[in-house]
């Protein structure tokens, strides 16, 4: 599977602007969300290929929208990359635990966003 459509969410403007450029230029559609509810809305409609999503945010955890994604028919085989500023091993094992599928810590590269697009294409 090529990934075509990929969902960004993050609160932080300058985060989710910088990872939406990144992957544009992979021509790839992206579309975004600034917490997790938000995520999860717009995951059960546009259908993403890939999401790729912060765990601080607010009105939802990346945590909880990566739990609710992975029981629910429609979403439960998007991949989600978790992009984080957490970077203890704990929060590792919590992402996969949750359901996530790999784990970016911040500050990221443009290649270490590509290489996961790239995994999971």
């Amino acid at each position: 599977m090529r990934i075509k459509k990929v969902l960004v969410v993050d609160d932080s403007p300058s985060d989710l602007k910088n990872i939406q450029n990144i992957i544009n230029d992979t021509g790839c559609v992206v579309i975004t969300a600034v917490n997790g509810k938000d995520a999860v809305e717009k995951a059960k409609t546009e259908k993403p290929d890939l999401i790729f999503m912060d765990i601080i945010m607010p009105d939802m955890d990346g945590y909880a929208a990566c739990r609710l994604l992975s029981k629910e028919p429609d979403t439960k085989d998007i991949p989600v990359v978790f992009v984080t500023s957490k970077n203890q091993k704990a929060d590792r094992l919590w992402a996969q635990m949750q359901g996530g599928k790999a784990f970016i810590t911040k500050p990221y590269s443009s290649e270490m966003i590509i290489d996961q697009l790239k995994a999971f294409a």
